[in-house]
């Protein structure tokens, strides 16, 4: 039976991708959890989408192209990494979307607290 890792972030992932294995699947699956796993029900909608870059001139560069929602802001995420190594390719990028989300939402979170702390001062001086 397969466990399945996105039941803590509650994320509708989408890979798409026809052309990969079980197991690529599930490595993908695993590194995004491992990457976005600790922002929860932060993390709305991911899609991955594998591509293959000059394949027609014989070139073997592996696109990896992740998109994840914030919420409940709704805004998008994106991330990409290209390398001739699939597996890298995919490590790079769903680290690349971890570091995306945390900055995002420290920036948030320092947004709020400068409100909060306006709004403290305000009370107290009126």
């Amino acid at each position: 039976m397969r466990q399945d890792y996105t039941d803590e972030m509650d994320a509708d992932i989408r890979i798409l991708s026809t052309d990969l294995t079980e197991a690529l699947h599930s490595y993908i699956e695993r590194r995004l959890h491992f990457s976005l796993g600790r922002f929860g029900r932060r993390v709305g909608r991911v899609r991955v989408r594998i591509t293959d870059v000059n394949a027609l001139r014989g070139g073997a560069d592996k696109v990896c192209h992740i998109s994840a929602e914030l919420l409940p802001s709704g805004g998008t995420l994106i991330q990409q990494a290209v390398d001739a190594n699939l597996y890298a390719a995919i490590g790079r990028a769903t680290e690349g979307i971890g570091n995306s989300f945390a900055r995002a939402l420290g920036r948030n979170r320092e947004r709020r607290r400068k409100h909060e702390t306006v709004r403290f001062l305000r009370h107290h001086h009126s």
